[in-house]
């Protein structure tokens, strides 16, 4: 079929149309044009896609460029977060899984939005290198255990290429699309098994519950249809997770996790349900229970440790962290307008701030300041006042820190303490 009657069959309702997978290389390859790409997106978002036909859009994006193979003892598993706010699960988990005996290769992506992306933060660490080619990133994952990389130009060029047109089109909040886009690049990579976690609430890419449940959904069902074994467990993303937002302050509290210093409690627990779903994907037991083991015998540390030493980073930066990371120069207290118990947060509303600091991009191209963010925000439920600050904010002069606190105390709510939601709201599988 050509490009538009590929088009005019999602138009029509077609319940797998024909060659959507060939339409999906023609997107590489550049068979199809700007023009067919942007009514073929906003087809897909008006009409919606039927299950097979969506596993098959998905499986012809990844098939677009590389698709990796792997010979390895163990089974090769993976995670995907949907986004938030002082998320870093990912430097956490990755280690913790690589010392339970499986092995991670993860593709990781960049700060989009409010949202903060795990490469980012990775490269507030001297040297360490998120581009690797490709014999490189096997020889680290088949060492070490894990990698965390991101995406060469030849994974999946499919995607690049219409995310390029649907952000232009008003198409990018298709779940169809959404769904294509995240797992093309992670089924290239060549997993047996991927654990997502899809974020519910202010912080959140999709901030509904339906919005996250019909998200969860789609990306379980596709990915298991694509050949992947697949579940996702909805998290809430309500306020920070960890209480760190901004990209050298959240390695740092992933390093007090991996050493043993502190433990956010929400960082841990998450770290865990998600490791220990991934490990349950391939058949291995209480996976909860051994990436807590992973994180308390330092075994994760020593892990992550050898992957920042193989990709550039010093070789001794889990010992001497806090030498290596940058600082800010500005670092002031940020005090509620009255004492009383912060009742809610706007997560959105503080990651939005963390990016105006400098802590994220604006536009396409604009370079991080690693160093910005907050440090140390309350919870909801926490008492504030004069002894007690909403947080710390890090910044690169005294005018950016004072309309970052001014920003934090808008995003706060003084009020009667309502009670907690759980960190895990539903699983999906």
């Amino acid at each position: 079929m050509t490009p538009a009657q590929v088009i005019q069959s999602v138009i029509d309702g077609a319940a797998v149309p024909a060659d959507i997978g060939a339409f999906a290389l023609g997107l590489a390859d550049g068979s199809v044009s700007d023009a067919q790409a942007g009514a073929f997106a906003m087809a897909v978002k008006l009409r919606g896609l039927s299950d097979a036909a969506r596993t098959a859009l998905t499986e012809g994006m990844r098939d677009s460029g590389d698709v990796l193979g792997w010979e390895l003892p163990g089974p090769v598993v993976d995670k995907h977060s949907t986004g938030g706010v002082g998320d870093c699960i990912s430097l956490a988990l990755a280690p913790a899984l690589a010392a339970c005996g499986v092995y991670v290769p993860m593709v990781s992506g960049r700060g989009l939005g409010h949202t903060g992306g795990t490469l980012d933060k990775l490269e507030a660490i001297p040297g360490y290198t998120v581009d690797q080619p490709e014999d490189r990133f096997r020889a680290i994952v088949g060492e070490i255990g894990c990698a965390i990389v991101g995406a060469s130009a030849r994974i999946a060029p499919a995607d690049k290429r219409l995310y390029a047109i649907r952000d232009v089109t008003a198409s990018v909040e298709s779940v169809d699309l959404i769904t294509a886009s995240i797992l093309s690049k992670k089924l290239a990579a060549g997993l047996d098994a991927l654990v997502m976690d899809v974020k519910v609430g202010s912080g959140a890419f999709l901030p509904g519950a339906d919005q996250a449940r019909v998200l969860a959904r789609s990306l379980v069902d596709t990915a298991n249809g694509a050949g992947c074994r697949t579940a996702a467990l909805i998290t809430g993303m309500d306020a920070p997770l960890g209480g760190m937002g901004g990209n050298a302050l959240e390695v740092a509290e992933v390093m007090r996790l991996l050493t043993g210093e502190r433990a956010a409690p929400d960082l841990w627990d998450l770290t865990c349900a998600l490791g220990g779903e991934a490990l349950a994907l391939v058949g291995i037991d209480g996976g909860a229970e051994r990436v807590a083991k992973a994180l308390r015998s330092g075994a994760a540390a020593e892990r992550f440790g050898r992957m920042v030493a193989a990709q550039g980073g010093p070789v001794d930066f889990v010992e001497r962290w806090p030498d290596y990371l940058p600082v800010a120069p500005v670092q002031v207290d940020v005090f509620a307008d009255a004492p009383g118990t912060l009742a809610a947060i706007d997560t959105r509303a503080v990651g939005l701030a963390v990016v105006a600091l400098g802590g994220g991009r604006r536009r396409e191209g604009d370079r991080i300041d690693h160093r910005v963010g907050f440090a140390d925000m309350a919870a909801p439920g926490a008492h504030v006042g004069p002894d007690a600050p909403l947080a710390r904010v890090h910044a690169a002069d005294a005018a950016s820190a004072e309309a970052a606190a001014s920003a934090l105390r808008a995003a706060s709510r003084i009020g009667p303490a309502e009670a907690p939601a759980a960190l895990v709201r539903e699983r999906v599988a």
